[in-house]
């Protein structure tokens, strides 16, 4: 455990190989604690805007680690990054980003100064206007495209504006209008809208950050047949994630279930009994259970059946057998997976200390009648009291009774 230092001030501790969390595409620099792992090559990963990164040169030999702010070089004037990867392990991350040999890597001017700093927060303080604003002008010029982000330069002298279009877009125009209205150097980008999505970022149905966000780099297109191979119900409101495209995470699990369907029988074949015909009607892949109903179209007399039990009754079939009962067990009704979080309850703990509570107080209560009856059983000396009398009687207690006595007998005072 390290403690690391951004601008004298610490960064936390955290281990040696773990990047900045506030940052997207974060690389866990497993060689970080290889001696002399910085000293193999002087590339070096640096991380701007979102989900853009550039590779360096580190000509200066700057003592650089993970979380320096750095100014790089850029076409025109500087840019300000994070350095996000240092080591052998860069020349790895180029390879996977398709970096040609040819490409040319530029190199790190030196540590953020103050004075760079302020330029760039005042430039990043720009971004948002801007992308509004040229959103407006391309809808003034009838351009069918949006732009879904802007970043500006470290410097302020250029800025690059993202854009999503269908098809291809002449913006020419454009461009000649947004650098008299910016008055900086413009380049545009087409990105996808997976991509766009993660440049934004967000929170998806999971409950976790997007995954093009986080981790995803490569993005892979996703069919309707991964839903369909899963069972899933082809519902676009669930399917499609907050690019408006199907959901990356549908690939996840694919080929999984490719292959566990592959282990079950056919949809198309029917399954004859001597009451009746099944259909298929659906199946868990990876319970490796097949669902028949009676009605080809709706679900009636459901039966779960084992893929076994259903290429056994499909080869009876084929030898002119026909089994009385398509479940062996005769239970007709299929299996309800578990649900742990419907069997858990919010206030299980509450409960149970209350019965514990009332243990102790039961316990209590048990002991408490044993010892008096301990102590009634044991012979006491008779001095003038009755013997279950043993609390002190109060001043004047059997006046009452004295009275209640002499009322009940009828004993009158004798006259004069």
């Amino acid at each position: 455990m390290n403690d690391y230092k951004t601008n004298d001030q610490l960064r936390g501790i955290c281990a040696r190989g773990c990047g900045r969390q506030d940052k997207q595409l974060n690389t866990f620099d497993y060689m970080a604690d290889v001696p002399g792992n910085n000293e193999t090559t002087d590339l070096v990963e640096v991380q701007f805007k979102n989900t853009r990164k550039g590779y360096y040169h580190n000509d200066n030999h700057l003592p650089l680690e993970k979380g320096d702010i750095v100014a790089v070089e850029a076409s025109p004037g500087h840019d300000i990054g994070v350095v996000t990867l240092t080591g052998s392990l860069v020349p790895l991350q180029m390879r996977k980003a398709n970096l040609k040999g040819n490409t040319e890597i530029r190199r790190i001017y030196r540590i953020a100064k103050p004075v760079d700093l302020e330029k760039y927060e005042e430039a990043k303080a720009r971004e948002h206007d801007t992308m509004i604003r040229s959103r407006q002008i391309a809808n003034e010029l009838g351009l069918d495209m949006k732009i879904g982000d802007v970043e500006y330069q470290g410097d302020g002298n250029k800025a690059i504006f993202y854009y999503i279009a269908d098809a291809r877009v002449d913006f020419r125009k454009l461009i000649k209008v947004l650098a008299e209205a910016f008055h900086v150097r413009i380049e545009m980008k087409q990105i996808g809208a997976r991509q766009e999505a993660g440049r934004i970022g967000g929170i998806g149905p999971c409950g976790r950050e997007l995954c093009c966000a986080t981790w995803m780099k490569n993005f892979v297109s996703v069919s309707t047949n991964v839903a369909r191979y899963q069972d899933i119900s082809l519902n676009p409101q669930k399917l499609t994630g907050q690019c408006a495209k199907l959901k990356c995470c549908l690939n996840y699990e694919a080929d999984t279930y490719i292959e566990a369907v592959k282990k079950l029988p056919s949809r198309e074949i029917q399954l004859e009994t001597k009451d009746s015909t099944y259909y298929y009607f659906k199946a868990d892949a990876l319970a490796n259970q097949i669902t028949y109903s009676t009605d080809k179209r709706l679900a009636a007399n459901l039966v779960t059946i084992t893929a076994e039990r259903a290429f056994a009754v499909i080869q009876q079939n084929k030898n002119g057998e026909k089994p009385d009962r398509l479940d062996i067990a005769g239970n007709s009704e299929p299996t309800r997976p578990i649900d742990l979080v419907e069997q858990e309850s919010l206030t299980r703990f509450d409960k149970n200390k209350k019965r514990k509570n009332k243990k102790k107080r039961t316990e209590g209560k048990k002991s408490a009648n044993a010892a008096m009856q301990s102590t009634s059983n044991v012979p006491q000396e008779n001095n003038g009291r009755h013997p279950n009398n043993d609390r002190p009687q109060k001043r004047g207690g059997n006046r009452g009774n004295n009275r209640r006595r002499d009322n009940n007998t009828g004993n009158e005072a004798p006259h004069a």
